[in-house]
This record gives C-alpha cells, sequence and structure tokens, in this order.
C-alpha cells in the first residue's frame, strides 16, 4: 500500500496528461466530420451543414445524440461479442497510438527511445479490427470487404515502412522528439532528397487509412458498405470515428517525421517566439486539408490499380531511395 501511495502522484501526473490529450482529440474527430463536409461543399459550391446551430457548427453534436439513441441492431447469425468488439478495437488503437506523439518540446505522455516501433505497431494491429468487424458479421459483403482493406493496409504498410527510415536513417534514432530536433540541423539538400519519401508516405497513409481515393473496402457498387455493412448505431459510429481518428494521427506522424513537428516552417528563426504547439497543429491542419482535398478532387481506383502502385511503384521506389539516402549521410559524415 505504501509503495501504491508513493507512485500515487506520478500515476496522477500521467493521468491528467492522458485526459488533456484525449478529450480535445475526441472533439477534434467530431469536428474533423464538419469540417470534411464544409470544405468540399465550397469545393463543390454548395453550402454543406448550416441549420443545426451557427453556421451548422453544432451538427456533429447532433449526430452523435442521434447514432448514441438509435438501436444498435444485431444479426442473428453473427459473433455477438466480437461483432460488438471490432468497432472499439479500431477506436481504441487510433487513440493509444498518440501514447508517444511529443506535441510540444514539454508535452509527451511516453518519451519512449523506440517511439517510431510503437506506431507501426499500433497502425499494424488495426487491420484486426476490420477483419473481425467482416468475420464475425456473418456476411459475405462485409467478410470480402474486411479481406481487401486487410490486403490493402498490409500493401501500403510495406512502404510506409521503408519512406519511415530514409528519415530514421539521417536522425540516426527511434525516439520521435530527437527525429524533431534533427530538423533543426537538416540541410537544404537532405529536405529536397526527403520530400519524394514524404509524397510516398501521404500517399501509403491514405491507403492505410482507407480513405479517397483508396476507399476500396466501401466500395457501394459491389459490396454495398464494406466491412461495415451490417453495423448501426454507435457501433457504425466508432468506425467512422476510428477512421477520422487515424487520420489525425497520421497526419501528426507524418508532421513529425517530415515536416519538423513543433519546430517553425523552414526553420525560420524569427518566428521561434511562437509557441511550438502551434505549428504542431498547423501542419496537422495541412495534412487534413489534403486528405479532403484529395476526396473531393480524384475519382477512386480500381482494385488492381492499387495493389500495382503499391507493390510495383512505391516498393521499388522506396527500396532505391533508402540506399540513395544512406548513401548521402554516410558521404556527408
Amino acid at each position: 500500500m505504501e509503495i501504491l501511495l508513493s507512485y500515487l502522484p506520478v500515476i496522477l501526473q500521467i493521468l491528467g496528461k492522458i485526459l488533456t490529450l484525449l478529450i480535445p482529440l475526441i472533439l477534434c474527430v467530431a469536428y474533423l466530420t464538419y469540417a470534411e463536409r464544409k470544405v468540399i461543399a465550397s469545393m463543390q459550391l454548395r453550402k454543406g451543414p448550416n441549420v443545426v446551430g451557427i453556421f451548422g457548427l453544432l451538427q456533429p453534436i447532433a449526430d452523435a445524440v442521434k447514432l448514441v439513441f438509435k438501436e444498435p441492431i444485431i444479426p442473428r447469425n453473427a459473433d455477438k461479442i466480437l461483432f460488438m468488439l471490432a468497432p472499439v478495437i479500431t477506436f481504441v488503437l487510433a487513440m493509444v497510438g498518440w501514447a508517444v506523439i511529443p506535441i510540444s518540446e514539454t508535452f509527451v505522455i511516453a518519451n519512449i527511445n523506440v517511439g517510431v516501433l510503437y506506431l507501426l505497431a499500433i497502425s499494424s494491429l488495426g487491420v484486426y479490427g476490420i477483419i473481425i468487424a467482416g468475420w464475425a458479421s456473418n456476411s459475405k459483403y462485409a467478410f470480402l470487404g474486411a479481406i481487401r482493406s486487410a490486403a490493402q493496409m498490409i500493401s501500403y504498410e510495406v512502404s510506409i515502412g521503408f519512406s519511415i527510415i530514409t528519415i530514421l536513417i539521417y536522425a540516426g534514432s527511434l525516439n520521435l522528439s530527437e527525429i524533431i530536433e534533427a530538423h533543426r540541423t537538416m540541410p537544404w539538400y537532405m529536405e529536397i532528397l526527403l520530400l519524394p519519401m514524404f509524397i510516398v508516405f501521404f500517399i501509403s497513409i491514405l491507403a492505410e487509412t482507407n480513405r479517397h481515393p483508396f476507399d476500396l473496402p466501401e466500395a457501394e457498387a459491389e459490396l454495398v458498405a464494406g466491412y461495415n455493412v451490417e453495423y448501426s448505431s454507435m457501433a457504425f459510429a466508432l468506425f467512422f470515428l476510428g477512421e477520422y481518428a487515424n487520420m489525425i494521427l497520421m497526419s501528426g506522424i507524418a508532421s513529425i517525421l517530415f515536416l519538423g513537428g513543433w519546430l517553425p516552417p523552414f526553420n525560420l528563426a524569427f518566428l521561434a517566439f511562437i509557441p511550438g504547439i502551434f505549428w504542431f497543429f498547423l501542419k496537422i491542419l495541412f495534412c487534413l486539408f489534403l486528405f479532403i482535398w484529395i476526396r473531393a478532387a480524384l475519382p477512386r481506383y480500381r482494385y488492381d490499380q492499387l495493389m500495382r502502385l503499391g507493390w510495383k511503384v512505391f516498393l521499388p521506389l522506396t527500396l532505391v531511395w533508402v540506399v540513395l539516402v544512406a548513401s548521402v549521410v554516410v558521404f556527408i559524415n
């Protein structure tokens, strides 16, 4: 008991950090749906949500209330426990990834030395929620959508891994805070050399999060709604909250690895007086805007085109780039 009481201040401090991060994050996930609808509406010369509240700002709350009070329908032949567990897994994994994300120089829940490996492990586990949802639904449409999603996520994790390796070779560390600090002294030619890998990484996270133009698991024409076709009520909402939470998480990872995290853009000294947390969230917003812009602008890929891009274009390209970056780093040193 005495040992537990001695650790109580540390436990309370960690719980405070977790709540400080998770509560705004859940609100951001809810309002990202609103932002997406508004941005796409502007691009298509429509108004978007504008009825519930001023400028439609209460629309996410109205949607949440509607989904909470809707009756959950579980198919008769479904595996009920796994059926209800799958959306929870998807949402929780999108949240726990933030444990190692450094929001600023002073705020991070767990500043571990293998932060990159932790994030890769969490993103790899995300496929289990989708596979379980498709299998537990006991529906051919849901299962086909889950299989397609699993193949897609596994394919693009390879190119994500190799594109991350390029920045790790330069930074010489798996610690996310040290990777950001490596950007502080990064020469201009290394930034140019890593730019193609940022593009590959961003396209790969579009496929990893099942976002347009790679949202093949939710292809309405042949699979109705894919792996979540049998879901309703709050279980249905958790899949979409997990998807949007993954978008924010992946945007945060892209900001840390390739855009310098909390550092000012291009390391401009006269902008250093602005708090680092502002720059970090601004870079996340930039990546999220690209997510939404691409959804509004591009048609959906065919499945064979998706696989060809991942295995025949990105995989050879990232392998060559790893060797190229390693050669440049060895030459510099």
